[in-house]
């Protein structure tokens, strides 16, 4: 049993967990081999359980600390907690139409007019799945329209809105600028890292060819919950999880804005993005982030460009937490790492490195008010180490170190 298999969980108590819970341990006298095919069948049913039990933590402690009077890491605005729902300030209870059906909800979508709000009913349970397969199903909201629900509104999680079909791509898609998206728990399909997928496809000795390799892993359909092509997207008070390339994915577009969200599960080895941009610019703020490849990434073709401010990365990322890419990546004979970077008042508990930038942003990335939980500034923090000169990369005034937080760039 892998961690891939359990989605991160701890595997022996979540095993035992598993049996007791559907009485296993009282059939074990049948044999073996009807225990094994019990066992895996309940861990297959339990996989969403899993991650759909995964509530954001009630309490995430202190998020940012004080030095000489000044911020560093993530703290809270007016309009809520870190990550949203309950407390968040932004909360849609009705709307112009209230659906609680896939057909109902496609249906309004249709019809809705700019300025107007459908309504997902609290306790609906949209399942995109069988549309999906019948009909390549995606969920376009015209410009304009605000999709919502009550994420926070008394406990509430959000009305559901999900496909189980792995070829989902995406489940919404924007139709028109000015769409908001609000209140709702988007979840995906596939929210494991599949490293024996990913290993089989890179690290079989009888595929040689990069083609052979890129082929085969691109065998298993990956899914996106939320495809921007228009300017003005904002997504707030959502949880989105379980989406195998990404959770928000913004093409060609600018001014997105993503905040007061709860992001986690997006971790497919290879892609896996919480929000990712593909000459695209955003501005990504007091989101939750949490077991994501990578929380937030980007092509790196010039205008991708985010502003990442007041996120919380929690303990568990697959690899660096905030990633820009560059030329080589792209292969396209160019180190560019997109236009212009900036990653501040951020707070990094994770062990892994925080944040990649792949090649040299045109302008400069400026990173700066950050709470790192590591030790001191190196290459376990960002990548390019050292930063300055020719990297385009200023790291400056940041706090390092989880009991005693202490500036240790060295040019403060």
């Amino acid at each position: 049993m892998t961690h891939d298999d359990l989605v991160g969980g701890r595997q022996a108590g979540f095993i035992g967990g598993a049996c007791r819970h559907r009485g296993i341990l009282q059939v074990m006298e049948i044999g073996a081999t009807a225990v094994l095919f019990i066992v895996a069948a309940t861990l297959g049913n339990m996989a969403y359980a899993r991650i759909d039990d995964l509530a954001p933590p009630e309490d995430l402690g202190q998020t940012w600390v004080e030095i000489e009077g000044v911020v560093y890491g993530a703290k809270p605005n007016e309009l809520g907690p870190i990550g949203g729902g309950a407390g968040y300030q932004r909360t849609v209870t009705d709307g112009d139409y209230r659906v609680a059906t896939v057909e109902a909800l496609r249906d309004a979508l249709e019809t809705a007019q700019p300025g107007e709000v459908v309504y997902i009913e609290p306790d609906a349970d949209i399942d995109c799945t069988a549309l999906v397969f019948a009909e390549t199903l995606v969920l376009e909201i015209p410009g304009g329209v605000t999709l919502a629900s009550n994420r926070g509104q008394d406990g509430s999680r959000g009305a559901r809105v999900y496909s189980d079909a792995f070829a989902t791509r995406p489940l919404i898609r924007t139709a028109g600028p000015n769409v908001r998206i609000t209140g709702l728990w988007i979840r995906g399909p596939d929210p494991k890292r599949r490293l024996d997928h990913h290993s089989r496809a890179f690290s079989n000795p009888e595929r040689t060819e990069p083609k052979e390799k890129s082929g085969y892993y691109y065998k298993l359909p990956m899914s996106d919950g939320i495809n921007a092509a228009h300017p003005g997207l904002e997504v707030d008070n959502c949880e989105l999880s379980g989406w195998s390339h990404a959770a928000v994915f913004a093409t060609d577009c600018h001014d997105v804005h993503v905040h007061h969200n709860y992001i986690h599960h997006n971790q497919l080895n290879g892609l896996g993005y919480g929000v990712s941009h593909s000459r695209a610019q955003s501005l990504i703020e007091y989101n939750l982030f949490n077991y994501n490849r990578h929380s937030i990434a980007a092509t790196g073709r010039p205008p991708d460009a985010y502003e990442a401010r007041h996120n919380v990365e929690l303990e568990h990322s697959l690899s660096h937490c905030f990633d820009m890419h560059g030329g080589r990546d792209r292969k396209d004979g160019t180190n560019i790492a997109g236009q212009w970077i900036k990653i501040h008042h951020n707070t990094f508990r994770s062990p892994a490195r925080a944040i990649a930038i792949r090649g040299v942003p045109q302008e400069t990335a400026e990173i700066h008010h950050n709470w790192f939980f590591h030790g001191k500034p190196d290459g376990a923090v960002i990548s390019p180490w050292p930063t300055g000169g020719d990297t385009h990369v200023r790291l400056i005034d940041n706090a390092y170190g989880v009991e005693r937080p202490a500036l240790l760039d060295e040019n403060k």
